[in-house]
């Protein structure tokens, strides 16, 4: 069975970091894309940061590039977003993502951890 646990998430003020920490089990850690969605009050699901497998090429939205990080650890089956610089607007729920796409695509969610950026 396959299970995404995020952790991490919080209440932090404007210009904060956070470290977010998502830990895989019951796949092939290493063969999976990894991602980091977000979700905000009243706006749809966004891909907020994605790293590949293998070579850990990285991606991230637009809106937080230069101050998110994504980075795994195959070793330990995690995956991880470090933020900095924290904005009102990153306010969102923050899902971790695994996706291999195969003959079909796997495609597997956690449950999501609530960062809010406020003072």
């Amino acid at each position: 069975q396959v299970q995404l646990v995020e952790s991490g998430g919080g209440l932090v003020q404007p210009g904060g970091s956070l470290r977010l920490s998502c830990a895989a089990s019951g796949v092939t850690f290493s063969a999976y894309q990894m991602n980091w969605y977000r979700q905000a009050p009243g706006k749809e699901r966004e891909l907020v940061a994605t790293i590949a497998s293998p070579g850990a090429t990285t991606d991230y939205a637009d809106s937080v590039k230069g101050r998110f990080t994504i980075s795994r650890d195959n070793a330990k089956n995690a995956v991880y977003l470090q933020m900095n610089s924290l904005k009102a607007g990153d306010t969102a729920v923050y899902y971790c993502n695994a996706r291999r796409a195969t003959w079909y695509l796997e495609d597997y969610w956690g449950k999501g951890t609530l960062v809010t950026v406020s003072s």
